[in-house]
């Protein structure tokens, strides 16, 4: 009964089998540990979709990860400069301090103007020095050869020491949280880029509904238009304006109309607002019934604040047909002269009048000049986008060409739609398949009847 009791086993008695396995143990731990840290932080880079919470993690996770005191996370804005309201720490009693100083700097104290590296190194100083005595690692959160950030590490145990193990675990987490900051950037960059197409598009439908959706049916001519932006929305202008718009029926067919083409100087949104600015300019002009260069001079002087402030200038070829006599009055401020076809003759001549730019300088003169179009004329406005269209050798599809193609396809096409498909088909084979426009380019084909039977007076 009774023996003696075993004696408990001291250490030395571990042998170092057993030592082993409870270091191969406790490394596995360590191991298991880490991985489900960093699995976290992966997932909630896969999961999130708002970046504040995600850097906010980005601390805690990396002091758990390196089992140090605490970390702080630093980011940069897009344009290189402190992101103030990102700035993030594992804990706000230890760190709430440099976080608010930080957030107090100016981008000027922080020696942004001399690059990545000294503004690293400006950072380190200011954190180090407010962190105190600790074992302090930092590292770059970079991202496409950019600085994205700066990720801090300190520790104030003696005891703690930067192995290679947790330096690399370190920039791990850094690599990942530039990856966030990237992506974020890149959403916000497609954000933008939508928003932007959006307007675009509001832009080119508020455009297309001020341009004349369909021709109209003036007494004795066939009438087709197309206009072709460059992007979704363009400076080109044509109209068709009644003189007498309170006239209907019969009588507006028999009526004197406004057939303009226009160019203001440039693409895209600038060039389209000025373009309705003028439209509405050019509309009240035409009901005084003045004749065309008087209508010119008087849109110029109109239009002179608003074109010198954008300095912008526009092109504008305006005239006027009686369908009555046949007669078309017309005045150009330097656009490109229309082309007339005359069926009498084969040939092709253009319609000019001497007259300036719209905006370039107050109290222009402009010429006016008259035609008398003849059975089967085929009168063709259109923008220098068509003429100054360069081809695959890069040489323009030029004046001579237009007219040559003008002349070529009169001969054959009886209508006016038919001829104006006929002369964007070429000008799209000159360009080549699959190109763009460099410019807006528009066309209007008017083509007098071959049997014209004059109206009734």
């Amino acid at each position: 009964m009774g023996g003696t009791p075993p004696a408990h086993r001291s250490p030395a008695a571990i042998t170092p089998a057993a030592s082993l396995r409870q270091l191969i143990d406790s490394l596995n731990r360590e191991q298991r540990r880490n991985q489900e840290l960093l699995a976290s932080l992966g997932f909630a880079l896969r999961s999130f979709t708002n970046l504040s919470r995600f850097l906010e993690l980005v601390p805690l996770l990396t002091a758990r990860l390196v089992e140090a005191e605490g970390a702080v996370l630093l980011t940069f804005r897009s344009d290189g400069g402190l992101w103030r309201e990102q700035l993030h720490c594992s804990s706000q009693s230890r760190c709430g301090e440099l976080l608010r100083q930080l957030a107090g700097l100016q981008d000027s104290d922080l020696d942004r103007d001399a690059g990545d590296e000294a503004m690293a190194t400006r950072l380190d100083q200011l954190v180090r020095r407010q962190l105190g005595d600790v074992q302090l690692f930092g590292t770059s959160v970079v991202a496409k050869n950019r600085q994205r950030g700066r990720l801090y590490v300190f520790s104030g145990d003696p005891q703690f020491s930067w192995s290679e193990v947790r330096r690399r675990h370190v920039q791990l987490v850094a690599d990942q949280t530039a990856v966030a900051i990237e992506n974020e950037l890149l959403l916000e960059e497609m954000r933008r880029h939508e928003r932007l197409d959006q307007q675009l598009s509001i832009g080119g439908e508020i455009q297309s509904q001020l341009l004349p959706s369909r021709c109209p049916v003036i007494e004795g001519v066939e009438l087709a238009a197309r206009c072709r932006p460059a992007f979704q929305v363009g400076g080109d202008y044509f109209d068709f304006i009644p003189t007498r718009p309170q006239l209907l029926g019969k009588r507006r067919e028999q009526g004197r109309w406004a057939l303009v083409m226009g160019d203001v100087m440039g693409k895209g949104i600038p060039a389209g607002l000025l373009m309705t600015l003028l439209r509405g300019m050019l509309r009240a002009e035409v009901l005084t019934g003045l004749p065309p260069d008087r209508i010119l001079h008087d849109l110029n002087e109109l239009a002179q604040e608003d074109l010198a402030q954008s300095n912008r200038f526009v092109t504008l070829f305006y005239s006027e047909l009686d369908p009555v006599t046949r007669v078309l009055r017309f005045s150009n401020a330097a656009h490109n002269p229309p082309l007339i076809w005359r069926r009498q003759r084969h040939s092709v001549e253009r319609l000019d009048a001497p007259g300036l730019l719209i905006g370039l300088q107050p109290d222009a003169d402009y010429g006016c000049e008259q035609v008398q179009l003849e059975p089967g004329d085929v009168l063709l406005y259109y923008t220098d986008g068509v003429t100054e269209a360069s081809g695959v050798g890069g040489e323009r599809f030029d004046e001579e060409r237009l007219m040559r193609a003008l002349l070529a396809i009169c001969k054959t096409v009886p209508d006016a739609q038919g001829i104006l498909d006929q002369l964007f088909a070429r000008l799209d084979r000159f360009v080549g398949p699959g190109r763009q426009l460099e410019d807006d380019a528009s066309m209007v084909v008017l083509k007098v009847r071959d049997e014209v039977v004059l109206p009734t007076l």
